[in-house]
């Protein structure tokens, strides 16, 4: 049982069944609130609200409502007229269809709050209702009435009870027009296997292991300020440097990815073996003939680099170098003669 204020009271129309329910807030917010103060003393500094006509502070309890009409008119509002209104769901939250969860986009998700039973005659509609929507997988689409203004809700099990979160209505939802890039980019398969490989390093983590490391911070700086200590000064932020190789920038979150969990980096460097990207130079392969009249150009390329290779590594060794040149230069002409003597013979 919650033992909370509730903000609402009322019941759940579900057909002829009444379920009378208590509204509480499902969330709350842990923000740290600060006040606003004169910086020259300290003083609170501290907003009061007067009245034009009689120029005083008012009291909350003489703050009430007005609408202003398009001639400056001020039309009061009093609670009496909002709460008699001719609508069915000023004190009801009636439901008007069940649909698969799927249906409801996250956008038009607003406040949550959960739907207590209000007395012992509610606990059997509520297990009832409750009952019906776990069985059907489906989620009931409301309308309800809260601070002035009606409102669409979608009412589904948490645990063992009915929790209702407020709606937008369609029209308050904006469409996302002029928000992605109006630039053409084409994006390869590599770069989306290394994405993949990035999710999947990242892996899934429990919210409940989440923090607000922020607030964290804020409550430190404050602890250290109170006991007259110097506040922990913060890093320096580590200087990022422009991205401008994609790929490399994705194996490189990979990899530290997979250091921060405790992974040999080394061992999954290659996330795919990808394959060579082909150039406009690269020759087409070709058949027969051709074939080998490509081996004998690239042997003969190879002959010519080593040649080339030998001869510069000879410049470089002095005198003793040009004196072994010219022996290896006798020796290749005596081999040449010899070779065209024993030719002649075989023809004769």
């Amino acid at each position: 049982m919650l033992h909370v204020r509730s903000i609402w009271n009322g019941a759940i129309s579900f057909g002829l069944v009444s379920i009378p329910i208590k509204l509480v807030n499902a969330t709350e917010s842990h923000s740290i609130s600060f006040r606003q103060i004169h910086t020259e003393d300290g003083g609170r500094v501290r907003y009061r609200k007067f009245c034009e006509l009689e120029d005083r502070e008012v009291t909350q309890a003489e703050i009430g409502k007005g609408y202003e009409d398009a001639d400056g008119t001020i039309i009061p509002i009093t609670e009496e007229d909002l709460s008699s209104l001719p609508i069915p769901t000023a004190k009801t939250i009636e439901i008007v269809a069940f649909v698969p969860g799927d249906r409801i986009d996250p956008l038009q998700m607003d406040a949550a709050y959960y739907l207590q039973a209000s007395g012992a005659p509610a606990a059997k509609p509520y297990t009832l209702l409750r009952e019906a929507l776990k069985r059907s997988n489906k989620v009931a689409i409301a309308k309800f009435a809260l601070r002035g203004r009606e409102r669409l809700g979608m009412l589904r099990v948490v645990g063992e009870a009915i929790a209702m979160h407020g709606l937008l209505w369609p029209d308050e939802v904006r469409a996302p027009e002029g928000v992605a890039p109006d630039t053409e980019v084409t994006v390869r398969d590599q770069e989306l296997d290394l994405a993949d490989a990035l999710m999947d390093t990242l892996g899934e983590v429990d919210l409940e292991d989440l923090r607000d490391e922020y607030r964290e911070a804020v409550e430190e700086v404050i602890a250290a300020k109170a006991a007259g200590e110097t506040p922990r000064q913060a890093p320096e932020p580590a200087a990022g440097g422009k991205v401008l190789d994609l790929m490399a920038a994705l194996e490189s979150s990979v990899r530290a990815a997979r250091e921060s969990r405790g992974e040999d980096a080394d061992d999954h460097a290659e996330v795919k073996s990808l394959p060579q990207r082909k150039t406009a130079r690269a020759a087409p392969k070709q058949t027969g003939g051709k074939k080998s009249t490509s081996t004998a150009k690239k042997t003969a390329a190879k002959k010519t680099t080593a040649a080339k290779k030998s001869t510069a590594k000879a410049g470089q060794s002095g005198q003793s170098g040009q004196g072994a040149k010219k022996a290896a230069a006798k020796s290749t002409a005596k081999k040449t003669t010899a070779k065209k003597s024993t030719s002649r013979k075989r023809t004769a």
